[in-house]
């Protein structure tokens, strides 16, 4: 699913500066159907038809389109039982459809910005940072061969010798993350074979895949306490141009990895009047890797919980998914409430776990609520 919404001067502030923290705003925000909305740039290019995927070179860059994004989450554990969630989005937003013409190493036409965040469930924290850069003089990028995606020195890349072994590496103020990462596990494509139409109207879609379930081992950094952690490990990869609709309002968006060696992926579009819009949707993979589309109609979401944010925003934090067509009934609990993202842009996003109605441990997961501002 579409991950955020950038603010609304960061286009204008990254022309002008270099990189680093995130920029203060004069309190605009583009909203998510803003950004992703129904009007497209002209001379960018929009999924309107399913395509052919071809892997590792998917995993690159696609810059005919205006947006792109590389969205990782994942639960950890160490030797002690310490439980960890963590977050992990590299953005890159076009400024416009054609490159610059002149030779300035300055002058570029993507802006990049990445989210980063790590849930310490045992100490009760979340921790969360964010950098943006000029996609030029090697400050931010995406190359497909070998596989790499970075943001000054936060990086996801490929072994240039086995493009199948990934590392992840981001290190923050107070808190840092490096993994080894095994891609090996198939792509699944999403919608109709990666077309994942997000309204009525032709072009307002993505093209979508995800690898849920990515064998991960590495390290955790929190202050000055590293700890060896292993777990696993989802990936949604998304480009477009044109997705929502001004009718749409938000999204309740659920990747979970269940101890039966099945993965779920719902997002619910939530519509401006509080409905649901038709084209939610989501995927069910079996342990043996047979995928059952799932459309709105199939899943039912109930909130059971809200947490209520230092602004006053109230997050369905905790929930009732129900596939009356599976036979299959979870509540999904957060395990921790306070995992907003408070950044340039405010959303939840958060780690969880999966619970089955008669209190049984069923997987877990990570959850990203957007628009309830």
């Amino acid at each position: 699913m579409a991950r955020l919404a950038l603010p609304l001067t960061l286009a204008g502030l990254l022309l002008i500066s270099g990189c680093g923290p995130a920029p203060e705003t004069d309190g605009g925000e583009m909203t998510a159907s803003g950004l992703l909305g129904e009007t497209p740039d002209a001379g960018f290019a929009r999924a309107v038809e399913p395509r052919r995927f071809s892997f590792p070179l998917d995993h690159g860059p696609h810059p005919a389109f205006q947006t792109e994004w590389w969205y990782l989450t994942g639960n950890l554990n160490d030797a002690q039982g310490g439980r960890f969630g963590f977050q992990v989005t590299f953005f890159r937003f076009a400024l416009t459809p054609t490159r610059p013409d002149d030779a300035s190493p300055w002058r570029t036409r993507d802006a990049w910005m990445a989210h980063f965040a790590i849930t310490d469930a045992g100490a009760g924290t979340h921790h969360r940072a964010e950098r943006f850069a000029r996609g030029t003089a090697g400050l931010a990028g995406a190359r497909a061969e070998p596989f790499a995606v970075w943001l000054e020195d936060w990086t996801l890349a490929s072994d240039p010798r086995d493009p199948r072994s990934w590392r992840l590496d981001l290190q923050a103020d107070g808190f840092g993350l490096g993994l080894a990462l095994d891609s090996t596990v198939p792509p699944v494509l999403q919608g109709e074979a990666g077309l994942s139409r997000k309204s009525a109207d032709p072009g307002n879609a993505s093209y979508y895949y995800s690898l849920t379930r990515m064998p991960a081992r590495g390290t955790v950094r929190l202050g000055e306490r590293q700890v060896t952690v292993q777990g696993s490990a989802w990936m949604d990869r998304e480009w477009s141009t044109s997705a929502l609709s001004r009718e749409q309002a938000g999204w309740d968006w659920f990747a979970l990895q269940l101890h039966d060696g099945r993965e779920l992926m719902f997002y619910r579009l939530r519509l401006k009047d509080g409905g649901t819009d038709p084209h939610s949707a989501g995927t069910l993979v079996a342990a043996d890797g047979t995928i059952t589309r799932l459309e709105a109609t199939d899943v039912r979401l109930e909130p059971l919980r809200y947490w209520r944010a230092d602004d006053g925003r109230r997050y369905p934090v905790e929930w009732r998914l129900h596939l009356p067509g599976q036979g299959l009934d979870w509540r999904i609990r957060p395990v921790l409430d306070d995992q907003e993202m408070r950044l340039s842009v405010r959303y939840w996003e958060g780690a969880v776990d999966v619970i089955t109605e008669a209190g049984e441990p069923a997987g877990v997961g990570y959850v990203e609520l957007a628009g309830y501002d």
